[in-house]
């Protein structure tokens, strides 16, 4: 039976997918095209063309925006974009970047240091819709010493700085500084006639279908391969991974039973790799029920991470027991909770949990709604049923999701508890705003309204660490921290599956956090017939 639904959930995706071939833009049946399912799946943001709202999606806004500076297509190392150079003073309070000269707007307006104030300015601004302001309150001032020179001036020193200018896409001065702050987060021109300095330029959108871009001839770093590129919209991953073996997109991330049908098969080439996103339990800070750290570790012992690892996510994951994973981020002898429904029990009988909750349903709120997340959260309501913790799983759109945890004046019974990810990446200072006390909204993104001293401490003394060789154990601190009072339950990091049909030349596509950005090149992308 299990097979049966299987193959007509599978016919089902592919009835949609050809359905939807209709509805694919004529320039892609006329012109030299690469499509894909850019932004499916948890490194995706479809229908968001934001890039100061963007939390992903950067693999396909990357192709027509570009930041100061980008990781390599390994994600070891930072490399240049817009930027040629950089210097970093030895107190890590100046940063100064060389500018390409021959970096121009689509629109033909050269790109200058001006722009670079600009979009940092606009980028610290609460008004403009920005998520990346609580990263950049060291920044206190942008000098442009001349076109091609931008020195940025920091109050004090952040280790996270040079990450989080890896995913700040530089902005037109000349085309938005017009525009009212306040009204600049959603307004038209982010989709109808964006201007970047990419290898593609904006050509159109089509509502909830799909994205056009067109060449864009004169990119300083050569003229694409390929006429352009069409990032296609899919409402489920299985949709996507049939759209490719149909031949319709070149390029998708695919679910890991959907990457297993295409093992061995010499038409695609599947790629796999740690997501850099650690998944956790965010306990709300607000809310009674875990203000007690004894509640928090019992959900831990609750849940058998390495079962549900094993059969969910078919050992594709790693159990986390802190916000980090790599080696060298997480220290010896830190507490694994194993998994113990009697230890778990016994710690709840301790805090009085009778008393606290007992029974009552608890709302899990989480924005992961495939099938393989569903199914997690329903083995992990399962858990924590047998030790007497009831939550109730709610998955909404990421929409609703944000609008709910970032509330001006959030309600914690709407979301108790959330199960939701963070992406981390090559750079571990990336937890920062999402558990530091000080990034609680609208000051960051610490949604779960986490106040733990000890955390916060640790974070700040990681963040002002101006010695490289202390950051690893400054982190360690951090992850020490985490793990002795489990603000967080964390879970796991997974891989993650994209697939890249093998007519595609040159194309670069990672499971990287939030979908990047990296050094993808996609001037260099082609395509067979």
């Amino acid at each position: 039976m299990a097979g049966l639904h299987r193959t007509r959930l599978l016919a089902l995706a592919l009835g949609t997918a050809l359905a939807s071939l209709a509805a694919a833009p004529t320039f892609a049946q006329t012109k030299t095209v690469i499509s894909g399912g850019f932004d499916v799946g948890p490194g995706g943001f479809q229908g968001n063309f934001n890039p100061m709202s963007a939390s992903a999606g950067f693999t396909w806004l990357s192709t027509y925006y570009e930041p100061l500076i980008v990781y390599d297509a390994k994600l070891e190392k930072i490399a240049p974009a817009l930027a040629t150079s950089w210097q970093v003073s030895p107190d890590k309070l100046t940063y100064t970047f060389k500018l390409a000269a021959d970096a121009k707007w689509h629109d033909g307006k050269p790109f200058t240091s001006a722009d670079v104030k600009f979009t940092l300015g606009l980028a610290k601004d609460a008004k403009s819709g920005s998520v990346f302001g609580a990263r950049l309150n060291a920044v206190k001032d942008v000098e442009t010493p001349d076109a091609q020179t931008a020195v940025i001036k920091l109050s004090a020193p952040n280790a996270g700085l040079m990450d989080t200018l890896t995913k700040l896409m530089m902005l037109p001065a000349h085309q938005l500084s017009a525009i009212p702050v306040d009204a600049l987060a959603k307004h038209e021109w982010w989709s109808k006639t964006p201007v970047g300095t990419g290898p593609f330029k904006w050509v159109k959108y089509e509502t909830d279908q799909y994205v056009e871009l067109a060449a864009n001839a004169d990119y300083r770093g050569g003229k694409p391969k390929v006429d352009g590129l069409v990032n296609r919209y899919f409402k489920t991953t299985a949709t996507a991974a049939a759209a490719l073996k149909s031949g319709e997109i070149q390029v998708s991330y695919v679910e890991a039973d959907d990457a297993k049908t295409f093992a061995g098969n010499n038409a695609f080439r599947v790629v796999e790799g740690d997501s850099y996103v650690v998944n956790y339990l965010g306990f709300n800070g607000d809310a009674p029920l875990w203000k007690d750290e004894r509640v928090r570790k019992a959900v831990l012992y609750a849940i058998d991470r390495n079962a549900i690892i094993a059969s969910l996510f078919g050992g594709a994951a790693k159990p986390a027991n802190c916000g980090y994973v790599a080696d060298h981020l997480v220290p010896s002898g830190i507490e694994p909770y194993a998994y113990s429904p009697d230890k778990a029990k016994a710690l709840l009988k301790e805090a009085g949990w009778d008393q606290i909750n007992g029974a009552k349903p608890i709302t899990l709120l989480s924005y992961y709604t495939a099938p393989q997340q569903v199914n997690i959260m329903a083995a992990m309501q399962a858990m924590l049923a047998q030790v007497g913790i009831n939550i109730v799983p709610k998955a909404v759109d990421v929409a609703t999701y944000n609008g709910t945890v970032y509330a001006a004046t959030p309600d914690w019974t709407q979301y108790p508890v959330v199960y939701a990810g963070i992406q981390i990446g090559p750079d571990p200072s990336g937890i920062n705003v999402a558990i530091n006390e000080k990034q609680i909204p609208p000051a960051g993104g610490n949604v779960a309204r986490v106040r733990d001293a000890g955390v916060t401490s640790a974070l700040d003394a990681a963040l002002a660490e101006t010695d490289d060789n202390k950051l690893a154990s400054r982190y360690q601190d951090v992850c020490k921290a985490m793990n002795k009072s489990v603000p967080w339950g964390t879970m796991w990091v997974a891989k993650r599956y994209g697939v890249v049909s093998t007519k595609a030349k040159d194309l670069v596509w990672l499971p990287a956090p939030a979908g990047g950005p990296y050094d993808q090149k996609a001037q260099n992308w082609s395509v067979t017939p």
